[in-house]
């Protein structure tokens, strides 16, 4: 196993009475990319800002390459790149601009700022908009700009707060891409997301926020061997008329298999047992074109913890109320989203 890039222990964080982190524990690995997952509400942003150094928790210990973000938040932005849910200020700037001023922030030299801009604008397919003010960006765009600034300091851990909103098809494609290759150079990547299929193919770990709380991991493991649904299409026969086919071919009663549009729906425990009633599927001569899982394993397992918490525990909380921004001084954190070198 490689060694852990985020260690949190025990971590708390309240807005007055509201509070958005209860006990949260876990581990990220270099190397790998871990996802952070949880309904709104769960203490995910909250979480991300206190490893950013921008929030100082209320109890517990954060540890991002061993260094403390709370007594030492200068040394621990220098190791991390942050990329929030949305790109922040600097809207009158270019997109050459912003990434040249963070690179100038970070300490380095105009020239090297420059050139480390280009290469950045390229990776992220923005060249063409390169001299365009970030005011003029789409959503996606503003994101892809987002995640250049975070890597400018060619950072060794990498938090992520929803990086695919907003993206199309082929900038989730190239995101995907990026982040294996930033995985295999070995720096540690943690990524928030509501778009589950999103991580579920990029994904080494996962931990999973409930509720303002790290769910156990015997929890996680129970939710993610309960059956999940299983899509069958056969070819050329419609919906209706394949269900008793498949039913019988599986030797189910009816009433246990669905139809959903064009596909039968059907529940099956374990990767095995797909394996068994896919055999059985071919055996009876059923011209299969379609057999695959209905949901991820991500999904699957975050629906099934949620039905384990009271509804009131699972609704989003009031908004915390907004801190005054004020600048770093004396090794203090600050809550605003521009890091500081």
């Amino acid at each position: 196993m490689t060694s852990p890039g985020i260690v949190v222990e025990g971590v708390r964080r309240a807005f007055g009475e509201i509070q958005a982190v209860r006990s949260v524990s876990l581990q990220a690995h270099a190397g790998r990319v871990t996802g952070l997952v949880g309904p709104n509400g769960s203490g995910k942003t909250t979480l991300l800002l206190m490893l950013a150094s921008l929030l100082a928790p209320d109890a517990g210990s954060i540890r991002i390459d061993g260094v403390d973000p709370v007594s030492d938040p200068h040394a621990a932005r220098a190791l991390i790149g942050w990329m929030p849910d949305a790109l922040g200020a600097w809207d009158s700037l270019t997109s050459r601009e912003t990434l040249v001023v963070t690179g100038r922030l970070y300490g380095m030299p105009r020239a090297e700022a420059s050139a480390r801009a280009a290469v950045l604008l390229a990776e992220v397919g923005l060249t063409a908009l390169a001299d365009s003010p970030a005011k003029v960006l789409s959503r996606g765009q503003k994101q892809r700009l987002g995640l250049a600034r975070a890597l400018v300091h060619e950072p060794r851990v990498l938090l992520l707060d929803e990086p695919a909103s907003g993206l199309d098809p082929q900038a989730r494609i190239d995101l995907r891409v990026l982040l294996r290759r930033l995985a295999a150079e070995g720096r540690t990547i943690l990524v928030s997301s509501h778009i589950l299929s999103e991580l579920e193919e990029v994904v080494d770990d996962a931990v999973f926020l409930v509720a303002g709380e790290t769910v156990d991991a015997g929890r996680v493991e129970a939710a993610a061997r309960r059956a999940r649904p299983w899509r069958v299409r056969l070819d050329g026969v419609e919906a209706s008329d394949a269900l008793p086919q498949v039913a019988a071919a599986l030797r189910l009663p009816l009433e246990s298999v669905g139809v959903d549009r064009r596909d039968i729906v059907v529940e099956i425990s374990s990767d095995a047992d797909a394996v068994a009633a896919l055999r059985e599927l071919v055996a009876a001569g059923l011209a299969v074109v379609e057999f695959a899982a209905a949901q991820g394993s991500l999904e699957r397992t975050f629906l099934d913890l949620g039905k384990g918490v009271p509804p009131h525990e699972l609704a989003t909380p009031p908004a915390p109320p907004t801190e005054p921004a004020a600048p770093a001084a004396d090794g203090e954190s600050t809550n605003d989203e521009g890091a500081k070198a």
